[in-house]
């Protein structure tokens, strides 16, 4: 029987472990090459793996919810798709052994361990009981006999011993003569423990369960007119980051209001024509990225991250865009190199990338490597914001909502007032690195672009 190991895959750079959503084959399926076997989310996306070889599920080693390393065994497949039963059957017959003496098999097993006996092979299970590749390599690694290998009880399918189960035997036996030694030095006597009011006479241990109420924290009151809402994966993924980023980066925003008129009317001139013409929308996400990028160019120290000690500054210029998902939630995929794009290839770029995040269908590699973020509150109704930086980079910018405003219009022949349309960048940038000099001009080099857009320049 061919017996093949599937792996977490790499799903992306600086990813290097996933969490296991869902199985969507079981054990027993046939599988087709590059068929889809489970979903699995890492830190930046949700995605499904496919399998590389086609054949039989034979064993699933993780379970849904665990957290899986990049590269760490996650299924067996039988590759001539020879039937599961047969393996199965012996496995059940032995059923009855393990939990006949649930309390002396461990101890029997431990002492046939430690008795260095190399007479057990692990390659020749002494029962018809399955054991993956997996389980006997760290059988092998931690000395486990065969003998002792068959007293540890599985959870697996029709009882078989599964990764998880191993390795908590393995943990346990290594604590089970810790855990004596302890009890037998840490028992103090009854009137070493003043804080607790009982007898003299009486046992410490009965002592203990009156001092656990003490660390229970009270639970919340919820009258019939409130609604518990449990947090879904993202959302609390992006609880624990936003939490993060304002506990390493002191931050400062700066504000600075455009007048983008020019940018207004250049807009509604060329709209319809490049919907016509592209099937496209031409909005003005692409306009201000543009603008992002020349002031980035001017003030490269924007473009940097932070490592312990160290600033590392990015040659690459890759602006992380801000989607919001139909479940509420948001998410940053990144136009790689974005300087290297003319305006109508950054249109075509933030279309692609919003459609896709909106569909759920971005890849981890859309997520990863961003230098610089843009969020466009603007698009809520939203005339100005704080944005939270996405770490580890060090500055953020929020695009705030264009208005109508009366202004002081300068002319040669004299001042006049007209309606300009405006609007407020607002610039979150890391103090630990980002003097405030640095941070305002930049955010001010930004308005200065979009208030001297090309209105003659085409797309």
């Amino acid at each position: 029987m061919a017996l093949v190991e599937m792996v977490m895959p790499k799903m992306g750079e600086s990813i290097m472990e996933g969490t296991v959503l869902k199985w969507l084959k079981n054990v027993g399926d046939t599988i087709e090459q590059d068929e889809s076997v489970l979903e699995v989310a890492t830190d930046k996306v949700d995605t499904e793996v496919p399998a590389l070889q086609g054949g039989v599920l034979k064993e699933i080693l993780v379970q849904e919810g665990d957290v899986v390393a990049v590269g760490a065994p996650i299924a067996i497949i039988s590759t001539n798709g020879e039937d599961t039963g047969a393996s199965a059957a012996p496995a059940a017959a032995e059923a009855p052994t393990t939990t006949s003496a649930p309390e002396a098999a461990p101890q029997q097993a431990v002492a046939a361990s430690s008795s260095g006996d190399a007479s057990s092979k692990l390659d020749e299970p002494a029962t018809g009981r399955f054991y993956s590749p997996l389980v006997l390599n760290i059988a092998r690694e931690e000395g486990i006999s065969m003998q002792e290998l068959e007293y540890i009880p599985g959870t697996g399918k029709e009882g078989r011993v599964s990764k998880k189960d191993i390795l908590t035997y393995v943990e346990s036996r290594k604590q089970a003569p810790q855990q004596a030694a302890s009890q037998a030095n840490n028992a103090p006597a009854p009137q070493a423990q003043p804080s607790v009011q009982v007898p003299a006479a009486a046992p410490v241990p009965a002592a203990q369960p009156q001092a656990a109420p003490a660390s229970v924290k009270p639970a919340a009151s919820v009258s019939g007119n409130d609604e518990i809402i449990e947090m879904d994966r993202m959302r609390r993924m992006i609880a624990d980051r936003m939490v993060e980023s304002k506990r390493i980066s002191p931050h400062v925003t700066s504000f600075v209001e455009a007048d983008v008129t020019n940018i207004v009317n250049w807009r509604n001139k060329w709209k319809n024509e490049y919907k016509k013409r592209e099937g496209e929308n031409l909005t003005f996400t692409p306009i201000m990225i543009e603008a992002v990028v020349k002031a980035i160019k001017d003030f490269p120290m924007i473009n940097v991250s932070v490592e312990g000690n160290s600033i590392i500054r990015h040659r690459d210029i890759n602006i992380g865009m801000a989607v919001a998902l139909p479940s509420g939630n948001l998410i940053v995929p990144n136009i790689k190199n974005a300087d290297m794009m003319n305006l109508n290839g950054l249109t075509k770029k933030v279309n692609d990338l919003a459609n896709r995040g909106r569909n759920n269908k971005l890849t981890p590699d859309d997520l990863s490597g961003g230098t610089y973020t843009v969020s466009n509150v603007g698009s809520f109704g939203n005339v100005m914001g704080t944005p939270i930086i996405m770490q580890p980079q060090v500055a953020i910018m929020a695009l705030g909502a264009i208005k109508k405003k009366p202004a002081v219009i300068e002319t040669p022949e004299g001042d006049l007032i007209g309606i300009r349309h405006f609007m407020y960048l607002s610039h979150s940038y890391d103090h630990r690195v980002v003097d405030g000099s640095l941070g305002g001009m930049f955010v001010r080099r930004v308005a200065d672009y979009l208030e001297n857009f090309d209105v003659n320049q085409t797309i």
